[in-house]
This record gives structure tokens, C-alpha cells and sequence, in this order.
């Protein structure tokens, strides 16, 4: 293993738990604002409603486990650090890979998302064009600290948070329960498994709050205030966001621009405008603000992504160069720039349900691999200190992996050829390291 202790490979503590906070609600509060309408084209609000409602049972069970790991092994490496002690070398791999394909593919879908919420404004400039500006812009301020990156991002999150209230004031009470009935599961109960990909983006990518937790100033206790917290704000917001939005005019006005068959990426105006019109203020505002809900997520999950790639060329998995701090800055900045390079690369391909798709089963891997190794750090380091334990021992866990494994395993069924790119890429990495990388660590092992 390769020492961490050096001045170049070590990350700064600046972060307290309302940062935390900010950080695990930011992460994801972009999922309120596009992407989970695609799951309604897909279930309906019925299908989607009960895909939302197993996967908020599986988050919950989940961060409560993941958060045991997380205040036992503060690492920025997260799952692939608690993976690696748990599973060993191989298995500890594949979990930082599936973390890595997750971190690196959600940030372009949320990119197509800025640039749509931005054309509403600018309808003359390219969406593409505007994510990699934003690409450029987010990933500088990344490297240039911690402190100014998370500091922003709560901000921002807070602005965020107060849209989604303000937009469930405005619209529910023009919410009609028969209009969340209209055409309610289109596709019958396979239509639950299509949304599945969508209902998890209401909450994808929290667990990057353990990806911080290096750099989180007493983390045993830190962290778990910051993953409890954030994760009941999003459920809250989640249930507001559906039901103010779906109950406006039925699914269908909120998926489907007026004269178009082609989905939205900007479904919250189009129920915005059904109740107050497009050239009310309130209109206006939500649209502004929603950007800041897109920006959170997309600002926050680089955050996560840069040390997830730092953990892995840290500890050799992947060039060195990605391990190495900033001498100035103290932050993963080679990292950041590689992950900045592949998902403007996704970004330009212009399909964002596909993007999301490939984050999503990275999720999935990440959340059945972490529990998986949940029980054998319990079993096998029973004497590690766990400065929190997951209540309901062991059914949270069981539960989480159990929800996990459902899901993958219906999304592969339904989104075959997508699952193909992902597990070829995640089989086409562990070759590439068991070919050139596993020799080289197990001689230094060796050495030592």
C-alpha cells in the first residue's frame, strides 16, 4: 500500500457538519429539478411512486450502514476504501470503478440539464456549449480549494432548496388528486422496473458525503449529522417535488412540451406555467433558481468524483499522477482534470436518460459491493472502532443489499445493451489492472 503520509498526497480538514449537510443535499438536489420526469414516461405516476417508494426504503437502510463505514474509515476513497479492507484487492477494485462510473457519468447528464434550464433564457445558444462552460468553470473552482468549493456549494444549495419550496407553494394548491391518476402505470408493473433508474436519481450520488470525510473535521461524529440530515431533507423535498409537479396536469404535461414528443429536461417550469403562466414572476424566479439546484449537484458531485479518482491513483490503482494534491491548493487537481476530460466527452454524445442509465448501475454495483463488505468488516474486524452502528442490525444492511440487487438485476433485464457498455467497461478495467497494476502492488507488498 502505498504511503499516504507525504505533503503531496494529503487533503486539508476544513469541513464541519452544516457543510456536510450542504454537501449531501447539494449533491443530489438536481434530481428534483429534471431527470426524474423521464421515469414517468417510463411508469407512470403510479410506476414511478412505487419505484420511489423502494428505493427511499433502500437509501435509508443504505446511509445508515454506509455511514457506520464511513465514520470507522474516514478515507476519501469511500466504498472502494471500505471495500478494499473488507473484500480484499479485487473485489476492492471493482467497487472503486463502479464508484468512479458513477461520479464521472453523472455530472454530463446534469450538464445537459444546465444547459436546458439555460436556453429557456438563451434559447440561441448550444445546451452542449453551455455544460462544457460549465465543465470548465466548476472544475477550476474545484481546484482552486476545499474551503471555496464547499462553501459555495452551500450557498447554492440553500438558494436550491428555497425553488423547490417555493415552486411546491405556488403549485399545490392547484394539485388535483384525479390528475395523478390520469393514465397512471401506461406500461403496466414493468413500468415500475423502467423507473427504477429515475426514481434513484432523486437521491443519486449522497453516499459522496464519505468521500469528504477526510477532510471533515472530527468525523466520527461529523458525518453522521451531515448523512442523517441530508438524506431526510431530500426525502421531503422528493415527495413535494413529485406530487406538486405530477398533481398540476397529469404526468404526461410535465414529460412533454406543449406540441412535442420529445421529453423535457426542464419539467418544473412546465408545471410552473400551467398554473401561473410564462410570464409571471414566480415563473421567472423558478427558472433562475433551478439552475442553482443544477449547479449544487453538478458542483458537488466533481467535488465527490476528484477524490474518488484521487483515492484510487493514491493508492496505485490508476497512474500515480492522480494521487498528487496541488502543492498550492492542497486539492486533487490532476484528478479533477481527467474526470472533467471523460464526462465532456459523455456530455457531447447528447443522450442524457442513456447517462444517467450507466450512473445509476455504477450506483447499484457500489451499493451491493458496500454492503457486501458492511458484513465482512463485522464479521472479520469485529474489534474495529465504529464510533456509530447501524440500528436494526442486521436487517437495515440486508435490506439495503437486498433492494440493490432487485434493481440491478431489473435493470439489466430492461436496459440490456446499457448494461453491456457498463459492465464492459467495469470488466474491460479489472483486465487492465489485473494485467499492469496487480503484479506491481503485490511485489511492493512484498518489499515492505
Amino acid at each position: 500500500m502505498v504511503n499516504d503520509s507525504t505533503s503531496n498526497q494529503e487533503l486539508k480538514k476544513t469541513l464541519g457538519p452544516f457543510m456536510l449537510w450542504g454537501l449531501g443535499v447539494g449533491y443530489v438536489i438536481s434530481g428534483n429539478y429534471f431527470g426524474w420526469n423521464l421515469g414517468l414516461a417510463e411508469g407512470g405516476t403510479l410506476g414511478l411512486a412505487i419505484a420511489v417508494f423502494f428505493i427511499i426504503l433502500m437509501y435509508i437502510t443504505f446511509t445508515f450502514s454506509y455511514t457506520e463505514m464511513a465514520c470507522a474509515i474516514p478515507r476519501a476513497g469511500g466504498a472502494f476504501a471500505y471495500a478494499e479492507r473488507g473484500l480484499g484487492r479485487h473485489l476492492g477494485f471493482l467497487t472503486g470503478m463502479a464508484q468512479n462510473i458513477e461520479f464521472i457519468f453523472a455530472p454530463p447528464a446534469i450538464a445537459a440539464g444546465i444547459g436546458a434550464y439555460f436556453s429557456i433564457f438563451f434559447p440561441e445558444l448550444n445546451v452542449i456549449w453551455i455544460g462544457i462552460v460549465a465543465y470548465l468553470i466548476f472544475t477550476g473552482l474545484n481546484i482552486s480549494g476545499l474551503q471555496i468549493a464547499a462553501s459555495f456549494e452551500l450557498v447554492i444549495t440553500i438558494i436550491a432548496v428555497g425553488g423547490l419550496i417555493l415552486f411546491a407553494s405556488v403549485t399545490l394548491p392547484d394539485v388535483e388528486l384525479s390528475n395523478l391518476k390520469i393514465n397512471a402505470l401506461p406500461n403496466g408493473y414493468m413500468g415500475v422496473v423502467a423507473a427504477i433508474p429515475f426514481a434513484i436519481w432523486f437521491f443519486l450520488a449522497i453516499e459522496g458525503v464519505a468521500n469528504v470525510a477526510e477532510e471533515t473535521i472530527n468525523p466520527q461524529k461529523n458525518i453522521l449529522i451531515g448523512f442523517g440530515t441530508a438524506l431526510l431533507t431530500l426525502i421531503v423535498l422528493c415527495v413535494l417535488t413529485f406530487v406538486s409537479a405530477a398533481g398540476v396536469g397529469g404526468w404526461e404535461a410535465i414529460v412533454f412540451p406543449a406540441g412535442s414528443m420529445e421529453p423535457s429536461d426542464s419539467p418544473l417550469p412546465l408545471a410552473m406555467e400551467m398554473v401561473v403562466g410564462n410570464d409571471h414572476i414566480f415563473y421567472t424566479l423558478l427558472t433562475f433558481i433551478a439552475l442553482f439546484g443544477l449547479v449544487a449537484s453538478f458542483n458537488g458531485i466533481i467535488l465527490a468524483a476528484g477524490r474518488s479518482t484521487f483515492e484510487f491513483g493514491r493508492v496505485g490503482y490508476a497512474p500515480k499522477a492522480f494521487g498528487k494534491v496541488h502543492k498550492k491548493f492542497k486539492t486533487p487537481a490532476n484528478a479533477l482534470i481527467f474526470n472533467m476530460i471523460i464526462g465532456i466527452i459523455a456530455l457531447m454524445t447528447g443522450k442524457t436518460g442513456e447517462i444517467i442509465t450507466i450512473a445509476v448501475f455504477g450506483a447499484l454495483c457500489l451499493y451491493i459491493l458496500s454492503m457486501v463488505s458492511f458484513f465482512y468488516l463485522r464479521k472479520n474486524e469485529p474489534e474495529l472502532e465504529r464510533p456509530f452502528k447501524v440500528p436494526v442490525y442486521p436487517l437495515f444492511p440486508a435490506t439495503a443489499l437486498v433492494i440493490a440487487i432487485v434493481s440491478l438485476i431489473a435493470m439489466v433485464i430492461y436496459n440490456f445493451p446499457l448494461a453491456l457498455i457498463f459492465f464492459g467497461m467495469l470488466i474491460g478495467a479489472y483486465v487492465f489492472f489485473r494485467l499492469f497494476i496487480y503484479s506491481h502492488l503485490a511485489k511492493a507488498d512484498s518489499n515492505d
